[in-house]
């Protein structure tokens, strides 16, 4: 059977420009996106179908108007990904979970989302090697656009010459992802913190029993910490990513680097199905050697967050060459560590912590040589208490102010730190607006 659903747009960009003004905050994935507009805007996805026939899998859009595709393969795991310009996808949560029955030909599951400003990418599960045939367009007399995507069933050597001859590279992909806004050097002494809200866009990260995104839940969770750090007028804020769009692993830690952050901090939540009783809070700090099978898991799972979204990874840190760069890296990891322990110290009272609090593994986000980095899973998903916090603005708030605590604790003691001390800010400092 076809599937077809509609999903209700919700708005994930809050308070940002009033952040901006604030004197702190600096959007590092680009403009909010604009207003929509019928006629010139981005196109409108309305319902997504899959069918097979004669031996073709036919993945089918509903849109508002003509819209042109771009569609490849990819191995390990195999997948198709299909680039688009900007689309509204006005689509049920579900729409893309075939799996069981649902599950249609070659297509196993679906997912879709922005991949980068101004460009949208659905990723196409594939149950066994398939090639994308020529996309076909048709219109319906009602006026909707008919954008089909056809898959057919190949053996695996045609499968993996068609991966190598359309696989795009990653450093075209990392063109297309957001620019961090240049530091500001010698004017602004305030620390620098970048708050990375995990997932987003194509990946949406863990997915509770109820439908809840991941992406979503700590987009939420990174704005209200971000605007609690602003409002105090200490530091200067840069954001991975400013709205439901994918930002590359690499390119979250080189935003960090090359706007010279003081510290980083990256929120997510996960999830295991399997053990629903499993909750609290966990704080991670980056190490060549997980804690446990665990973290080590859960590292790896974190990892893959680049193929999720039907991309490669990126080059990360260039690997410690000289003695410098290991003392540099060895008095960062033991910044990160020192960080891990006043955050545990402020949230203890507040929240619920896992029964191993603060753990080491190999996250790709962690990887910064020079920049104080930790890794916080705000709670599991799969617990129905854990989900009903993190979706309490209350328990946020409480969470939110204890993790400023924390910070004002980890400034107020790195006198050995290369870079300038914080200064308290004149007043007219706090609300002047930060220039990119």
């Amino acid at each position: 059977m076809p599937h077809s659903t509609r999903l209700p747009r919700t708005g994930l960009v809050r308070h940002l420009a009033a952040l901006a003004l604030a004197g702190g905050l600096i959007l590092a994935a680009g403009p909010a996106p604009a207003q929509d507009d019928p006629a010139g805007g981005a196109a409108v996805a309305i319902a997504a179908e899959t069918a097979t026939r004669d031996g073709t899998t036919r993945l089918t859009l509903t849109l508002s108007k003509p819209i042109e595709a771009r569609a490849f393969v990819m191995e390990r795991p195999d997948r198709a990904v299909i680039d688009l310009p900007e689309v509204n996808f006005q689509l049920d949560q579900e729409t893309g979970k075939l799996s069981g029955r649902k599950r249609d030909g070659v297509i196993a599951s679906f997912r879709y989302g922005l991949f980068a400003p101004g460009r949208s990418r659905i990723v196409v599960d594939l149950a066994g090697p398939a090639v994308v045939e020529p996309v076909e367009t048709t219109k319906t007399r009602e006026g909707a656009v008919l954008v089909s995507i056809p898959f057919r069933k190949v053996d695996r050597d045609t499968f993996r010459k068609a991966a190598v001859a359309g696989d795009p590279s990653p450093a075209a992909s990392a063109k297309a992802a957001p620019k961090a806004a240049p530091a500001r050097e010698s004017v602004d002494t305030r620390p620098l913190i970048v708050i990375d809200a995990g997932h987003g866009g194509t990946d949406p990260g863990a997915i509770a029993a109820t439908g809840v995104f991941e992406k979503d839940i700590v987009f939420g969770f990174a704005q209200s910490f971000a605007e609690r750090l602003v409002q105090s007028g200490r530091y200067r804020l840069v954001m991975t990513r400013d709205r439901d769009v994918f930002v590359p692993l690499a390119e979250r830690v080189r935003i960090a680097r090359e706007a010279k952050a003081d510290l980083f901090v990256s929120i997510h939540a996960d999830s295991i199905s399997a053990a629903p009783q499993v909750k609290g809070a966990t704080i991670y700090t980056g190490s060549e050697k997980a804690t446990d099978s665990e973290s080590a898991r859960l590292a790896e799972r974190e990892n893959r967050a680049d193929a999720a979204a039907g991309t490669e990874s990126g080059e990360g840190p260039a690997d410690v060459a000289d003695i410098l760069q290991e003392l540099t890296l060895r008095e960062t990891r033991g910044f990160s560590a020192g960080f891990a322990g006043r955050l545990m110290g402020q949230l203890s009272p507040v929240m619920e912590m896992s029964p191993k609090p603060h753990r080491e593994a190999g996250f790709k986000v962690l990887r910064s040589p020079d920049v104080p980095s930790v890794l916080i899973e705000l709670g599991y998903l799969s617990s129905k208490s854990d989900l009903e916090k993190l979706q309490s603005e209350e328990w946020r708030d409480r969470v939110t102010g204890s993790m400023a605590k924390a910070v004002d604790l980890f400034f107020s003691g790195r006198a050995t730190l290369s870079r300038p001390a914080p200064v308290a800010p004149r007043r007219s400092a706090a609300i002047a607006p930060v220039s990119p």
